[in-house]
Parts: C-alpha cells; structure tokens; sequence
C-alpha cells in the first residue's frame, strides 16, 4: 500500500531494500525482509494512515460506486478484512475502484468476492427514481450504507472497527437514518478512505464489478451501448434512448434527476 500511494516518487534504490520513495519532508524504504521505514521532518504524517489499518485488523469497510453515473445503479458494498485474508488482498492490487480500469476490475473483483466475506445492495435506477422523490442523494448512501453494515453483521458478525468512506459529516449521517428499524453505530469516517484502509478499497472494487455487471445486462436488454459518466457522450446516449424507446421508458435506465434529463426536454 506504501508503494502504490506514492509510486510517482519513486527514487535510487538502496542496497537491500525492494524500492525507496522520496516524498515531501520523507523518505520512505522498504527493505528485502518487508520492514518498511519512514525518516524525516514527516515520517509520522505519511506512517500513520498506513499504522492504523495494520492495527485494526480485522476491519470492515463500504464504499458506493454509480452516483455520479447518468445511467446505471447505485450500487455499496461492504466487505471484511481479516488477518487470515490481509496479505492476499494486497497481492491482488486491492485499492480504490477510480484507481483501476474496468478491465483490471473484472479480473480482480472475482477473487475478492471469493476470498472475503462481503454484502453488495444495488439499488435500480427505476427505484433509484422513486426514493429520490423523497430523498436526497446523501440519505439515499446513508441508508444503503447502512443496510450493506446490517447485512454484514447478519450473515458474518461484524469487527470492532468499521470504516466508511466518508460522504457527509457524521452528524448528518444518523440523521439520515433517523427513523429506520435497525442502525449500525460506532462507525468510523474519513475521506478518501480507501486509499488507507484495505476493506474500504476491497469493498469499493467488488461495488465497481457489481455495477459493471448490472451494466453489461442493462445494454443487453436494451440493445444499446450507454455511456458512463454525465458529460455529453452520456448526453447523446439518452437522445438515442428516447428516440428509441420514448421518454417514459428513460426512468428504467437513468438518474432522471441528473441535468441530463432537461436537455432531453
């Protein structure tokens, strides 16, 4: 996880160690017997992230892929790390999803799903549309983040340290939740957490994998190819789609609160 942070410094290696990175106010160096070493004004600012996930093994992480997408599903999973699973999730490369191409997630998710246990929801564009008459986008994540945690601890039991990639202050969070039948507590929150905590990488790549194929099927149904993303190639796919199907069938496919849709009126 060192190295593939910060790869782009990589400098000279030293005798005896495997790489080096030089980094502002840091020196980072692994060596052959896998100790790695931080030297500089810096040393605990960069070491730390990468401390707290080797000391909250076991940990469980979730992260949502989908939401900045026109068409498709949101889509959260969650998935446990354990020490039995630690070191073959990073032999596979696991880090965020937006780190890694469609491709390198077809060929990773596989593996990941077999190898920890894991809980994916998807939630349908069609009834993406209905709970979003009533929801904003923040409460929708919140209560799909937290059914993925239910369903976690249901089937697994769930470790003392949960992560969740944080999109909206803590606060905010249970008050999304205000109201549901059953609320997993004593979360913990952070941005861009899956560049620090394995099980918020591994769950973001099995999310991505879980959308591709949700993907894959939804241009099979329709026999069409829609773009990704929200910019005009996703622009055109919609004017295509409507002067295929019609306007009242974009719901079954879209976001249709995403602006989008008023370019299409």
């Amino acid at each position: 996880m060192f190295y593939t942070t910060y790869k782009e410094n990589e400098s000279k290696t030293p005798p005896y160690a495997k790489w080096q990175l030089k980094v502002e106010n840091c020196t980072i160096t692994c060596y052959a017997s896998g100790k790695t070493v931080f030297q500089g004004k810096d040393a605990g600012i960069y070491a730390s992230p990468f401390m707290q996930q080797e000391n909250n093994i076991p940990e469980a992480g979730s992260d949502e892929v989908g939401t900045g997408d026109y068409f498709g599903p949101v889509v959260v999973a969650a998935a446990i790390i354990d020490e039995h699973t630690i070191e073959k999730a990073k032999e596979l490369n696991t880090r965020d999803s937006k780190a890694l191409s469609d491709a390198d997630i077809r060929k990773i998710a596989p593996s990941l799903i077999r190898l920890l246990p894991h809980t994916i929801l998807i939630l349908s564009p069609e009834k993406y549309n209905k709970v979003h008459e009533t929801n904003n986008i923040n409460a929708i994540k919140a209560k799909m983040h937290n059914q993925a945690y239910i369903n976690l601890a249901h089937k697994y039991g769930l470790p003392s340290f949960c992560m969740v990639d944080q999109f909206t202050p803590e606060a905010s969070y249970y008050r999304y939740l205000k109201g549901e039948k059953e609320v997993i507590r004593n979360l913990h929150f952070e941005t861009k957490a899956e560049d620090h905590y394995l099980s918020v990488g591994a769950a973001s790549i099995i999310a991505r994998y879980a959308f591709l194929v949700e993907w894959d099927k939804m241009e099979e149904q329709y026999g069409m190819t829609l773009h990704k993303g929200a910019g005009k190639p996703a622009d055109n796919s919609a004017r295509a789609f409507v002067e295929r199907y019609g306007f009242d069938k974009l719901k079954e496919v879209a976001k249709l609160h995403f602006r989008n849709t008023e370019k299409l009126l």
